[in-house]
């Protein structure tokens, strides 16, 4: 019996240390420093596999994969995300099935792929709309609600270059997020502005990065901070334009 003890004591230590190990990854993946977040991601997906949590190695590979879009690496970012659905699949609740559906979809709208895209959004709107009550989904999925799965879906539209459909999902996303999330807000603002500058609304683009990186400015995010530098750079055709020089004012002060 005290061994049974033991053993449930240390696959919880086990598991605190791969999920300590997946959140430090992440800080250094927001902080763009890629090798880093890669030996922790690393280490996580070790520990995971030590103590057999299929929907956890699934989260540890989905992340890994998103990094690898990042670093445009699209052929692994969708390997990675393959594989974390073959090892979520039996134990996977919908929510984590669904979250890992919409990392398929950002996998493929990487690689331009439009109709496995939207094969892979409208999976995981299925599998979203499986969820019910207490279903046990793990703490670490409880942040992939609706408004994530809107913005989320109208993200992989805009990665397509399908801004006319990506536009209303962010904009009902962040009407229904938190004010309390400045980093997600000011992350989902640009893309935001980027499917307006897609649309030809050049000033409405402007004034929402300009939101972007006011809230920017609070978070410690260098991938935000980045996003934003890459939303200025693809203003250049437009250094006519009075807004466009108001808003590369504002972040140069900020982010300089």
């Amino acid at each position: 019996m005290e061994e049974t003890k033991d053993g449930r004591l240390r696959r919880g230590l086990q598991a605190v240390a791969a999920e300590l190990a997946r959140m430090a990854g992440w800080t250094h993946f927001d902080a763009r420093q890629y090798s880093q977040a890669r030996s922790y991601f690393t280490q996580a997906l070790r520990l995971a596999k030590a103590i057999d949590d299929g929907p956890f190695i699934a989260n540890v590979l989905a992340c890994l994969s998103l990094q690898a879009t990042y670093e445009d690496r699209p052929t692994d970012a969708l390997a990675l995300v393959t594989a974390a659905q073959d090892s979520a699949r039996g134990g996977g609740t919908p929510r984590v099935m669904a979250m890992l559906s919409m990392r398929e979809a950002f996998a493929h709208a990487t690689l331009r792929d439009q109709a496995s895209t939207h094969a892979a959004i409208g999976e995981a709107r299925r599998q979203f709309d499986r969820i019910s009550g207490d279903q046990g989904d793990p703490p670490w999925v409880a942040y992939f609600d609706e408004t994530k799965l809107l913005v989320d879906t109208g993200i992989a539209h805009g990665q397509l270059g399908e801004a006319s459909a990506a536009e209303p999902l962010i904009t009902e996303a962040l009407d229904s997020e938190s004010e309390s999330n400045l980093r997600g807000r000011a992350f989902h603002l640009f893309w935001l502005a980027t499917t307006q500058v897609h649309r030809g609304n050049l000033d409405q683009a402007c004034s929402t990065a300009t939101e972007a990186v006011t809230l920017a400015s609070s978070v410690d995010s260098q991938r935000v901070a980045e996003h934003l530098r890459d939303f200025r750079r693809g203003l250049l055709p437009y250094q006519s334009s009075p807004q466009v020089a108001a808003f590369e004012e504002r972040l140069l002060h900020v982010l300089s």
